[in-house]
């Protein structure tokens, strides 16, 4: 019997047509900007405002790290709230606009041309968040039994669909000035509105869901989660106000610290998890998601340091590149790892076995993809990690073509067991 389905519910409500398509293009994304990495690493010797830079940063925030999230989502919400999703036609609708909307913007981006392509892009992006949004919140709605995690889930799409507003006007800004500044300077609050908004709310609200699902631990504690939930809206707000009405450096490290406080106590909450847990082997899958966990502290450390320079009116462009670069490709990049091999393996056997379940020996949900090749994605990828990160700092472009060909394997071998998982067939007896 397979365990899984009854367990985790991770399998049992919304399709895996909805599900598999955000996957694949996710790893897909993943694997582009991997490549584009290769070619364009000059570019993170220069300014983050780089076209090369720029194109790449949403590749792996939209075409990676939001896609895969949608899918799982689609996934884990009716879980979360013990009903269904409201509409698959929705569901499909959020992946088709955005799997246009995406490269388009990213055309545009890697060209520096914000002309129709980028424009029609945003458009796009921004129509997949809305549908999306109203099918999580008729969701939620016809299930009346919302929890924390699902309030995580929908106040981060809240979040997300601002911040994709905020880009479209950004993008449209280069060509009709509607705002009052550059988009330039409008870039940090953008970023910081995913950043923390969209990706640490939904990381830290399905993480917090996951993490002790898969290492078969009871602990729960909704405290410290609503005490997480408010220190991260009270930092993004106070940060939005500073950054539109208070020009005084000094004050963005109150927002900094109460995210500090809210990933610290995140980590507490899975380090119980992990203490309370009744598997006492955990698997590869789930120590990369608890890595990076700690990977969270990464970039605060790198943005103390640019708020500290920033009082003293240096900026220095190689730690706001070393920041972004640690979102992307490590905390977020590392999670999805993680939990891509803890979800999409249940997704797939329920797809594959659910009539035959009982009937007669099935595979174990592992089985389904290579172990093997996940460690060696993992070792590839934190090698490569570490070597693009010491390749910013120390300006060696010869480190950061090293540190893509890793990353490059990393995607290869990530895609690779993605596809030999989605497209598994029942052995013939």
């Amino acid at each position: 019997m397979f365990p899984a389905t009854t367990n985790t519910g991770l399998a049992k409500n919304t399709s895996y047509k909805v599900v598999l398509p955000f996957y694949l293009y996710a790893g897909v994304s993943f694997l582009a900007a991997t490549i584009l990495l290769i070619f364009s690493t000059p570019a993170f010797l220069q300014h983050y405002f780089h076209p090369h830079t720029l194109a790449i940063t949403h590749i792996m925030a939209l075409g990676w790290g939001t896609m895969m999230i949608l899918g799982a989502s689609h996934q884990l919400v009716p879980v979360l709230i013990e009903g269904k999703l409201y509409s698959n036609t929705l569901a499909y609708l959020s992946f088709a606009f955005a799997a246009i909307g995406i490269p388009l913007l990213v055309i545009g981006f890697y060209n520096f041309d914000f002309g129709w392509p980028a424009q029609w892009g945003a458009i796009f992006i921004n129509a997949a968040i809305i549908f999306y949004l109203i099918n999580i919140a008729v969701s939620m709605a016809k299930s009346k039994n919302e929890n924390v995690h699902a309030v995580f889930v929908f106040t981060g799409t809240l979040w997300l669909l601002i911040t994709t507003i905020v880009g479209l006007f950004l993008v449209y800004n280069f060509t009709h000035n509607i705002l009052s500044r550059d988009s330039l300077s409008y870039l940090p609050l953008h970023a910081h509105l995913g950043i923390i908004g969209w990706f640490l709310m939904l990381v830290i609200g399905v993480g917090s869901r996951l993490i002790p699902l898969f290492l078969i631990s009871k602990y729960e504690n909704n405290k410290i989660l609503w005490w997480i939930y408010s220190l991260i809206n009270f930092a993004l707000i106070s940060f939005i106000v500073f950054f539109l009405y208070v020009k005084i450096t000094w004050l963005y490290l109150l927002p900094l610290v109460a995210i500090a406080a809210a990933i610290i106590l995140f980590g507490y909450y899975c380090y119980h998890a992990y203490h309370e847990r009744l598997r006492k082997k955990v698997d590869y899958q789930v120590k990369i998601s608890l890595l990076s966990v700690f990977m969270m502290a990464l970039p605060l450390i790198f943005l103390l340091i640019v708020i500290l320079l920033l009082l003293f009116s240096v900026d220095n462009i190689h730690l706001i590149l070393t920041y972004g670069f640690c979102i992307f490709f490590g905390w977020i990049t590392a999670i999805i790892f993680g939990m891509t091999f803890k979800t999409l393996p249940f997704i797939v056997w329920n797809k594959v076995y659910h009539d035959k379940a009982g009937l007669g020996k099935t595979p174990n949900p592992k089985e389904l993809f290579s172990d093997k090749i996940f460690l060696i994605m993992g070792i590839s990828y934190l090698s490569g990690f570490v070597l693009f990160v010491a390749g910013i700092l120390i300006s060696n472009e010869l480190t950061l073509k090293i540190a893509s060909l890793f990353l490059l394997i990393a995607a290869i071998l990530y895609n690779g067991n993605v596809w030999k998982a989605a497209t598994h067939k029942p052995k013939k007896s």
